[in-house]
């Protein structure tokens, strides 16, 4: 038993480092694509381009995109639980 919590110990450290990296790499490249849209002449906020951006980041806060990242936990996790399944149970 004592195993199975250092396992999961370990494997909640590594993914929070692999959440952490994605989530700023996802960020980054939404505020790239905001730059580009700005620069390509969406001027939807006037022509702040630091306000553009902005809201455009508070949006995406919001959105589905960056719950998905949540996955990183889940599904490594729901992997780990069925081969511990189909190997002592099967």
């Amino acid at each position: 038993m004592l195993g199975l919590a250092r396992l999961f110990l370990i494997l909640f450290v590594g993914l929070t480092v692999v959440y952490v990296s994605v989530s700023l790499w996802s960020r980054q490249v939404r505020k790239g694509k905001l730059r580009a849209a700005w620069d390509d002449g969406d001027r939807e906020y006037g022509d702040d381009r630091e306000l553009y951006v902005k809201r455009g980041l508070e949006d995406y806060d919001d959105s589905f995109r960056r719950k998905l990242i949540l996955l990183v936990y889940i599904v490594p996790v729901a992997v780990i639980a069925y081969i511990i399944y189909v190997v002592n149970y099967t």
